[in-house]
């Protein structure tokens, strides 16, 4: 990349030395800091920090963060990667990423959903990578149907080339606003927010699925030229090629992260047989999918923040003999409006022991006994296994759901593991 003018260089060097003081005080890991400082300095320091690299931005309601590790994953097949792959999905969060690794010139972005049209007129990305819209945080969140216009209008006005998911009827309308796009058939397992056609408002057909279609205006899933196949554990690629997944991050939305992954490495060069084995290699996310082991139990920690969200984790719940945890809290990060929990359907839990806990745990009860879920709440993940060693002296495993910073509360508590 060519060399940062004087005052982006000064904007760099005092964004990193508010990010090591962020750091070093225990206050976070610096990245919103860092960015904030070096923004006062050189308000143009996004697009020029982006000068002469081959980035991707990620972006999705769920499974940004993970998609993002795991192209990162497989691009440091070629050297160092500049990359957001921990969070700080915003602005600010970018400039730290590209600032602390200014010599690569691949990068890996995660942005935020309302974000993306900004940050790619910022950076004039290789590519733009968008997996799934659904509705969250509904108190501060733009409506859905507005963000799909939104990264349309703005996919348009770019030469990007898009990876996109051809399955998510609103993430396909958007891409189709770009020149140039490759589709990839990744699955759509939540389809409440997508029923109308976001072109006419026309009810979608969905007779065979994973085929979309709206009978009044003729928009219609775009062909894919990778696709996942759940049922056999495999990737199939543009040439046909049936490639086994075998990853070791659970369930059918991994494996759909990992197609999107592959087909976004591929554009920069890599044999998806390359890409499988890279990420394979990847066990945890940011505290995702973790399993810690406390008091004799061993603990998996799951993140879910929306009703999308809480439907894949619940397709990856151990058997029903398996005690699940939940944990609701409302704080900013959270969105603070919990009406969303009524949108999930909790009937899956009623054959198995279920505990309720976080600053929002009421909400979760009252939701989980109007779906008869049995439930007792708890504070504290110990206060659980220590109820359940004395009643039940065999178990071994517990799964816990939590959305944001419930998790967080919860990783805390266990050294942050990564």
């Amino acid at each position: 990349m060519s060399e940062l003018p004087l005052r982006a260089q000064l904007a760099s060097v005092l964004g990193r030395s508010a990010a090591s003081l962020s750091r070093a005080t225990g206050r976070g890991d610096g990245s919103v800091i860092g960015g904030r400082v070096a923004l006062k300095v050189e308000p143009d320091l996004l697009a020029k920090l982006a000068q002469g690299r081959r980035l991707a931005l990620v972006s999705a309601t769920n499974g940004k963060t993970t998609t993002t590790r795991l192209i990162a994953q497989a691009l440091r097949e070629f050297g160092d990667v500049a990359t957001n792959e921990y969070g700080a999905n915003m602005p600010t969060g970018h400039i730290t990423a590209l600032s602390d690794n200014k010599s690569a010139v691949n990068g890996v972005l995660e942005v935020d959903e309302k974000y993306l049209p900004q940050v790619l007129k910022a950076t004039n990305p290789s590519f733009v990578v968008l997996m799934n819209l659904s509705r969250d945080q509904m108190d501060r969140a733009s409506e859905i149907n507005l963000l799909a216009k939104k990264w349309r209008t703005a996919l348009a006005q770019t030469d990007t080339h898009v990876i996109a998911n051809a399955d998510d009827p609103l993430v396909a309308w958007a891409g189709l606003g770009a020149p140039n796009a490759t589709w990839v058939s990744a699955g759509q397992r939540w389809k409440e927010d997508s029923w109308c056609c976001p072109e006419c408002g026309g009810h979608l057909k969905r007779d065979v699925d994973p085929h979309w279609e709206c009978p009044e205006c003729g928009l219609a899933r775009p062909r894919a030229t990778w696709a996942v196949d759940n049922a056999n554990d495999t990737l199939v690629a543009p040439d046909g090629q049936e490639l086994k997944l075998r990853m070791n991050l659970p369930g059918d939305a991994n494996r759909a992260n990992a197609a999107i992954a592959a087909a976004t490495a591929a554009g920069y060069g890599m044999h998806p047989e390359r890409t499988l084995e890279r990420l394979r290699e990847v066990t945890s996310v940011a505290g995702r999918y973790t399993s810690v082991v406390t008091m004799g139990v061993e603990v998996r920690l799951l993140l879910a923040k929306n009703p999308a969200g809480w439907l894949e984790s619940f397709a990856v719940l151990d058997p029903p003999r398996v005690p699940v945890i939940l944990g609701v809290n409302a704080q900013i990060p959270d969105g603070k409006d919990t009406s969303w929990l009524w949108d999930v359907d909790y009937t899956v839990l009623r054959d198995r022991r279920v505990f309720v806990m976080g600053e929002r745990r009421t909400d979760l009860a009252l939701r989980l006994e109007t779906d008869g879920v049995p439930f007792e709440t708890a504070d504290r993940v110990d206060e659980v296994l220590g109820r359940l060693k004395v009643e039940q002296p065999d178990i071994t495993k517990v799964d816990v759901i939590a959305n944001y910073t419930a998790f967080q509360q919860i990783r805390t508590a266990y050294g942050r593991v990564q």
